[in-house]
């Protein structure tokens, strides 16, 4: 459903919306998100191991408990996205390969969760599969819909960006049943209305209305917070927000869409956190070098 008329109350310059109520509640991400969240921005270069105490204290700045926060260092381990570095009687803890990856990716699309580039091409996939297949087909349309995928109508998804099928199917036995294409819309369908078919629009922008008043209105700047579990939380809350926006072309959605202004609030407010918590990050973390 477009947004135009909906009613939303307006906006300052910022995005922020003007005699707004109290922001509502913020999600609670997980440990292992803010965990990650922590090291995409301070482990990524892998020169350096962290002592497990310091980042149990900077879970415990986002209010996760020690035992909670050990436990996810073990699992991260287990996972393979951390590993372990001895040095005397302390664990240090650096990210493997694995998790070098998904954070680099993860550090492509932070500053991307608008698609102002868009090239008309759309990837569609088929597929059908018989009854006695309702697990298979329940668990292809969560794998669709995680992907940015839409229903157009009943067996056809679309996404407004290339996706790499045979890795999207990897492991799900559906593949004979699959057809999947790239294309180009043509006249009579109007691009607009297949998107307000596809996707949930008002959900999607509610996510980002949502983050606006948040930041915008009780942002670290205004309550003098600390710097670091700011910039933990909100980093952590916008990658779950932008995971669930299929990017859709800026050029089809309502004039007034949030992400436009919740992507520059995002931007700004977090190249000021950085600042900020460098000091705190400095005299937190007891580091180890590694030989790499």
């Amino acid at each position: 459903m477009s947004e135009r008329g909906s009613g939303a109350p307006p906006r300052d310059a910022t995005g922020t919306a003007a005699n707004a109520a109290a922001p509502a509640a913020a999600p609670t991400p997980r440990p292992q998100a803010l965990m990650l969240t922590f090291c995409a921005v301070y482990m990524l270069d892998r020169r350096h191991a962290v002592y497990s105490g310091s980042l149990v204290e900077v879970l415990g700045r986002v209010g996760v408990g020690e035992h909670a926060a050990r436990s996810t260092l073990s699992r991260m381990t287990a996972r393979g996205l951390l590993e372990r570095h001895r040095s005397g009687r302390r664990v240090y803890f650096a990210i493997t390969d694995q998790a070098a990856a998904v954070l680099q990716e993860g550090g492509r699309r932070l500053g991307r969760a608008v698609n102002r580039e868009w090239d008309g091409t759309w990837t569609l996939l088929g597929f059908s599969l018989p009854e006695s297949r309702r697990a298979d087909r329940h668990l292809l349309r969560s794998r669709l819909a995680w992907a940015g995928f839409g229903p157009l109508q009943n067996g056809l998804w679309i996404a407004p960006h290339p996706v790499d099928v045979a890795e999207l199917l990897a492991g799900l036995d559906v593949v004979e049943h699959v057809k999947a294409f790239r294309a180009h819309t043509l006249p009579p369908t109007l691009i607009d209305e297949m998107i307000n078919d596809a996707w949930d629009l008002d959900r999607i922008a509610a996510g980002y209305r949502a983050f606006l008043d948040r930041w915008g209105i009780a942002g670290p700047e205004a309550d003098g917070g600390d710097p670091l579990s700011h910039l933990l939380l909100m980093s952590a809350e916008w990658l779950l927000l932008i995971r669930q926006d299929p990017r859709l072309p800026l050029r089809h959605l309502p004039p007034d869409w949030p992400a436009v202004p919740a992507e520059r609030l995002f931007l700004a407010r977090r190249a000021t956190l950085l600042e900020r918590a460098r000091p705190v990050v400095d005299a937190l973390l007891d580091r180890i070098p590694l030989g790499r």
